[in-house]
């Protein structure tokens, strides 16, 4: 066995272990209490283990580990190293969106704001959240304004600030839609006291905004107040009408969630219902990457997890409907962020049973709805792929188009590009740039060969998927070229067309005669699209590779700028004009740069003019 040296050296303590695949890089994290057995038993008896870990394996080359103090912090760093690194072979919510949460600032007078994060900050401010019902998001947002007299402004607000009455009282004062904490209207420690009802209401506890609420009411009434009063009923009135939206669905008044999944294939469902203070005040769904759909507990500790790693709002039950790995770890973890005593629950029977039935009921709903999509996705074919298809008669659709295109100015800094679209449509993530390595001086055939040669080399090795169709820029000779390094790398049977820019003409390999493809058609014009986008993102990595290697040799004449501080420039900034744009002091601050300096760097690239006729001399 080729690890057997370095499973002598992994350690019996708590930790966190990668495996890495031949290009290095992390394709699973795992968690253990010891990891020497955990990471051992990963390379005994392979052939008894499920399809998912037999493959795991085999694509193993390099091990690594951390250790950590205890099984708590191993959790820990498992799931936040899951979140940086989202590897292949991991469980993880994979909505590229930022979650949305309902914010309390950290200020002597604070507002509310809903603010989107992948990652909980620990900034000092209170977060609620996650949510995934926007909708239900800001009408809770809407019923807080109209139910408490917060302020809306975005100055900070303090003594200070109220002494020296920089900020004046506005509009919303007037209408009574603000107590006037700008210019001291409202205590501080009365408008805290009104924040910590806001936080009730948000957890669901109503009724005890109700009580204060009433309180409030019946005492300025005594104190014949009665525009005060009418003011609190209003409030009340707002809470009854908000709170009858909130469906009744547990007999005793204990704060809960229940988390439960659904999964298939390569992908799955992670739902929470939120029940506070015995009403049900939310569902929220989240799209997971499940490499092993059978692996039901394991998707579920995960989806917990992670979940729970990014709110502060932990419930004193979470109900679930499999078994939870490392339940005491997770129980203590969550008590360290609660404060209190969290009890992880899966019920056989009576009233919590039927909440996670009905939750795993909603979760196979939504599930449903993702394989349906899924299906309709994959069953369209867009119109212009089908007629793309009808022109160049190949015998399936082109669904995948990567295209190419060369790119230098008299020679010099020759770069490619490959853009990728699918379903007619760009997918940016799979676009490429290219530096030509192997070609010198103005020779487009031999760039396009290599580049040809260097992206299917790879694609062959990381075993990725081939084209439905190669679109190259260009007439017979750019063609012909790049035809030869797909035969040279017995991938001839891949379609492949040029498509040249002076008629717009397309050709195929071997045939002298361009295709005979009306100029209106729908095929032709998603051809020029794909080749015109090629040929955009070939021009501007062209552009700024120029501009780099330009004015790095610039700034380098310039005393005291060594070639370290012209790196550190351009890690900071992407181009010329950005940096033209900075002021002196936000180049030191981004770069360590001094500021005398600094100004020297603005001076000299505003002499520069970067035109075609002047590159050269600079």
């Amino acid at each position: 066995m080729k690890f057997t040296e370095i499973l002598k050296q992994v350690p019996n303590a708590p930790g966190v272990y990668f495996f890495k695949d031949h290009l290095n890089e992390i394709i699973y994290i795992g968690k253990a209490k010891i990891l020497k057995n955990r990471v051992r038993s990963y390379f005994s008896g392979t052939d008894k283990k499920d399809a998912k870990t037999q493959t795991l394996v085999k694509n193993i080359e390099f091990i690594e580990w951390m250790v950590v103090r205890d099984e708590v912090e191993a959790l820990l760093t498992e799931t936040n190293l899951i979140k940086e690194h989202r590897p292949r072979y991991n469980i993880f919510m994979k909505d590229d969106k930022s979650f949305p949460y309902l914010r309390i600032t950290k200020e002597p007078f604070p507002k509310i704001q809903i603010i989107r994060s992948k990652n909980l900050q620990k900034d000092g401010h209170k977060y609620y959240g996650p949510f995934t019902d926007t909708r239900y998001l800001r009408e809770t947002l809407r019923a807080i304004h109209k139910i408490f007299p917060l302020r809306t402004c975005d100055f900070f607000i303090d003594e200070d600030v109220i002494q020296k009455g920089t900020v004046k009282i506005c509009l919303d004062y007037h209408i009574k839609q603000c107590e006037g904490p700008c210019e001291g209207r409202v205590s501080q420690e009365i408008y805290q006291k009104m924040i910590h009802q806001i936080e009730l209401f948000i957890r669901g506890k109503n009724e005890q905004v109700k009580l204060y609420l009433k309180q409030k009411m019946d005492a300025a009434s005594t104190d014949l107040q009665f525009e005060e009063a009418i003011r609190y009923r209003e409030q009340l009135r707002a809470v009854e009408h908000f709170t009858r939206k909130q469906k009744k669905i547990s007999q005793d008044f204990i704060d809960r969630d229940v988390v439960v999944v659904s999964a298939e294939n390569h992908y799955g469902v992670g739902v929470v219902m939120r029940v506070r203070n015995g009403l049900f005040i939310g569902r929220e769904k989240f799209d997971l990457q499940v490499p092993n759909p059978d692996l039901s507990e394991e998707i579920l500790n995960q989806f917990l997890i992670q979940f729970y790693s990014a709110t502060d709002d932990i419930p004193k039950e979470i109900l679930t409907d499999l078994p939870v790995a490392d339940k005491e770890e997770v129980e203590i973890w969550l008590r360290s962020i609660r404060g209190n005593c969290v009890k992880l629950l899966q019920p056989s029977r009576g009233e919590k049973h039927k909440l996670v039935q009905v939750c795993k009921r909603n979760a196979d709903l939504l599930l449903g709805d993702i394989r349906l999509k899924k299906l309709k996705r994959k069953d369209v074919v867009s119109k212009k792929v089908l007629q793309l298809q009808e022109d160049l008669d190949l015998k399936v659709p082109p669904r995948r188009i990567e295209a190419f295109d060369n790119s230098n100015f008299q020679g010099k800094h020759p770069v490619a590009s490959m853009v990728c679209f699918v379903d007619g449509r760009p997918k940016k993530t799979e676009y490429r740039k290219y530096s030509i390595k192997t070609v010198e001086g103005i020779d487009d055939f031999a760039s396009m060969k290599e580049i040809i040669t260097r992206r299917y080399t790879r694609v062959k090795v990381e075993k990725l998927s081939y084209p439905d169709l190669i679109l190259v820029d260009g007439g017979k000779g750019q063609l012909s070229a790049a035809y030869q390094a797909l035969c040279e790398l017995e991938l001839s049977f891949i379609p492949i067309v040029g498509l040249a820019k002076r008629l717009e003409d397309v050709y195929k390999p071997g045939m002298s005669d361009p295709q005979n493809i009306s100029k209106t058609s729908p095929g032709l014009f998603l051809l020029r699209n794909i080749r015109d986008e090629a040929h955009r993102f070939a021009i501007e990595f062209h552009r700024q590779k120029r501009d780099n290697v330009m004015t790095q040799s610039v700034l380098e004449e310039l005393p005291g700028m060594s070639k370290k501080r012209v790196q550190k420039l351009w890690k900071e900034y992407s181009s010329i004009s950005e940096i033209l744009e900075s002021e002196a002091i936000d180049i030191q601050q981004k770069t360590g740069i001094p500021v005398d300096l600094a100004l020297q760097i603005i001076e000299k690239l505003a002499s520069i003019e970067t035109t075609p006729e002047n590159e050269d001399i600079l």
